[in-house]
């Protein structure tokens, strides 16, 4: 998703695309080290022209169409701090962790200073918990409501994951600002909390619950949640080792060596958890790669909704860090199987070894098997970049979900999902 080798001399505070000397890593090319991105749809024979239309038209309809079938993103008045917009999930009628930080990863990739912010401001006045007496103190309640009312004071892990990696590049790219636009500060004390917020034992709306960190020590992984009932189990989807270097390298000093070990872990948990034939993974998980249906959601053993980002996890960390060589063999495993099943018509959720489970292509995984071309040693992969290339801007009822992974997909594709690290 990116062209062009560079070699840049720091003084200071100058900054680059994952600004990293090759001496600091000497174990990795990738391009968070080189600096060079890969282009997939320039690879695939779209001119520069072309690939800067269809990303800015896609942002243009998703923040700011028209806002009864096209847009996501919702300016809502300003307080003290500045304006504030959000990201509905349309279909759901809720503003979700995941969303608001999707959006904020979005706008910093495009340089879109106000969008961010704006986006920030809304997350940190309406879904942040403060208070130390409640479970999901330090956290981000994972559903509101689009007039503020919390639906869920809990957290979904990541979304703190992608704010902190958001406010990291923002930090990079526009430097930081006073109170909460202090995107540093902030990010340091969120990732803190991740990893060292210590049990509380509280009531919320849902009824009283014990909650710990989002991260488990031991095992070196995300929690599905930080409730005790459930936070000895995970989401393959949360697992995001490329985020975990960039902390490894400008986190917390004392934590860096634990979140260098995450990256290494999450890489193997793919390993695992992924099928040796199909490379399909299940939505729900237990620390040791099995699948687990939780007792809600019994399908979550299978290849469903929050699945579909596991390829894009891999894929990216391949493309930023170039670590685990086990990725490529994976990519060409899932590319395998759903051109098997048809690149046209291949289905929306499947069972681990493949049987299909519910018809429809969704938008969302055409965007997401398109980031395989990353890792893919078979050329195939251009057919599933073109694919994303000739699928349109999600508009509708279920314009969220599949827009924003559809605008992140082409942030990849294009080489402008970049690592923004500061010297």
């Amino acid at each position: 998703m990116k062209i062009k080798f560079y070699i840049v001399v720091v003084f200071s505070s100058l900054l680059f695309s994952c600004s990293i000397s090759r001496n600091s890593t000497k174990q990795s090319k990738g391009s968070a080290v080189t600096g060079t991105y890969r282009n997939l749809f320039s690879e695939a024979g779209y001119t520069s022209a072309a690939i800067t239309e269809k990303l800015n038209g896609a942002f243009n309809k998703l923040f700011h169409g028209n806002t009864n079938t096209e847009t996501v993103y919702y300016n809502d008045s300003s307080n003290a701090d500045g304006k504030l917009a959000y990201i509905h999930d349309v279909n759901n009628n809720d503003v979700r962790s995941e969303g608001m930080s999707y959006g904020m990863m979005i706008a910093v990739q495009l340089n879109k200073k106000q969008e961010f912010d704006a986006l920030w401001n809304w997350s940190k006045s309406y879904m942040y918990n403060s208070d130390p007496s409640h479970p999901a103190n330090g956290f981000f309640s994972w559903s509101v409501k689009t007039n503020r009312t919390i639906n869920d004071a809990m957290p979904a892990p990541d979304g703190e994951e992608y704010f902190v990696t958001a406010l990291y590049f923002a930090s990079a790219r526009w430097g930081n600002g006073q109170g909460i636009y202090n995107y540093q500060a902030e990010a340091d004390r969120l990732l803190n909390d991740m990893l060292h917020r210590s049990l509380v034992k509280g009531i919320t709306k849902n009824g009283p619950i014990t909650a710990v960190n989002l991260f488990d020590t031991i095992a070196k992984m995300v929690r599905f949640t930080p409730d005790l009932i459930n936070a000895n189990h995970t989401d393959a989807s949360y697992h995001l080792p490329a985020f975990y270097e960039v902390w490894s390298r400008i986190g917390p000093k004392s934590d860096r060596t634990f979140w260098k070990s995450a990256a290494q872990t999450s890489r193997d948990y793919f390993e695992k958890t992924a099928n040796g034939k199909t490379a399909l993974t299940p939505e729900y998980g237990n620390f040791d790669g099995t699948p687990w249906a939780a007792p809600w959601n019994k399908g979550s053993a299978d290849f469903r909704f929050d699945a579909r980002r596991c390829v894009m996890n891999w894929s990216l960390d391949w493309e930023w860090w170039s670590v685990d060589k086990r990725v490529q063999d994976r990519s060409n495993r899932l590319l395998d199987f759903f051109t098997a099943e048809g690149i046209h018509t291949y289905g929306n959720q499947y069972s681990l070894s493949g049987k299909k489970l519910e018809d429809g292509q969704p938008t969302s995984l055409i965007a997401m098997n398109a980031t395989a071309a990353l890792a893919a040693t078979d050329a195939r992969g251009t057919d599933f970049v073109k694919a994303l290339w000739n699928t349109a801007v999600p508009t509708g009822e279920y314009r969220y979900y599949d827009g924003m992974l559809y605008m992140i997909a082409l942030l990849i594709c294009s080489g402008e999902y970049k690592c923004y690290i500061g010297n």
